[in-house]
């Protein structure tokens, strides 16, 4: 009788001890994702490429037939004494093909921004197979809040971009002409507007070393004065003018983020 109840069990016919059954705690910790060999990796990785390169172009291509009004909109932060000094035009070009090559990097800057969904989707749907549940619960929103930073940099940096472009203009207008192209302009936007996007992300990198246990809020808050002396001390050669607004808009930038991120990681503890 006590054989039979033995063998009843289907676990202990197989030659399986019935701990074995039990729920793993670790198996959330797993990937969720089938396994797949080497060319099926870059198979798929070929696939969302390609997917998010024809999105950048189908995006450039459309940026493309409003080049004019992007030009002028990125033009507003030039003071009103720049467009007396070449005609009636704030810019020039030095070279025949100049404008084109501007209203080219133009539409691929702009078709970039706007195909951004777009990649960071591929870039997801690429690595998410490969992630735990835990992992995959933080990629989302930190993904998430990656772009939002980065685009609120962005707004911020055109905002303010007023300021060192009118006082570099200014400076020294009483003995110089100044010949300001298109393509050294646009190169100044593109630094700069870039350099407030990545300030924007410091919470997202404090936050991310604060999940993965490098450090906390405490560790934040007991080294708060060296911290914010070494992003001063950064904030003087990130933007590309020479200009003394730059450094000091992404000082206090930099101090209202990094208290920020303060109280992200006290918030996540809890």
């Amino acid at each position: 009788m006590a054989a039979s109840d033995v063998t009843s069990d289907p676990r202990a016919r197989q030659g399986i001890p019935a701990a074995s059954a039990a729920v793993d705690p670790g198996d959330d910790e797993e990937p969720e994702g089938a396994t797949m060999t080497l060319v099926e990796h870059l198979e798929e990785l070929r696939k969302r490429i390609f997917i998010s390169l024809l999105a950048v172009v189908a995006c450039s291509v459309a940026a493309f037939f409003f080049w004019d009004k992007i030009l002028r909109f990125l033009e507003t932060p030039l003071p009103a004494i720049s467009s007396k000094l070449t005609d009636g035009h704030a810019l020039v070009a030095t070279s025949i093909g100049e404008p084109f090559t501007v209203a080219l990097k133009l539409s691929v800057a702009v078709g970039i921004c706007l195909a951004s969904p777009m990649v960071l989707y591929q870039v997801w749907a690429y690595i998410s197979p490969a992630l735990t549940r835990r992992e995959r619960k933080y990629a989302l929103p930190f993904t998430l809040l990656g772009v939002g930073l980065f685009a609120v940099g962005i707004a911020v940096g055109f905002v303010v971009l007023r300021y060192p472009v009118a006082w570099l203009i200014d400076f020294g207008k009483n003995d110089f002409t100044l010949l300001l192209t298109a393509s050294a302009y646009f190169t100044f936007v593109a630094y700069f507007l870039l350099a407030f996007g990545l300030v924007f992300e410091l919470p997202l990198l404090l936050t991310f070393l604060g999940v993965v246990g490098i450090l906390s809020s405490a560790t934040l808050r007991r080294r708060r004065m060296y911290i914010l002396f070494g992003l001063w001390f950064a904030s003087c050669f990130i933007t590309p003018g020479a200009d003394p607004y730059s450094p000091v808009i992404i000082g206090v930038a930099f101090t209202i983020l990094f208290e920020l991120s303060i109280i992200l990681l006290r918030i996540l503890k809890k």
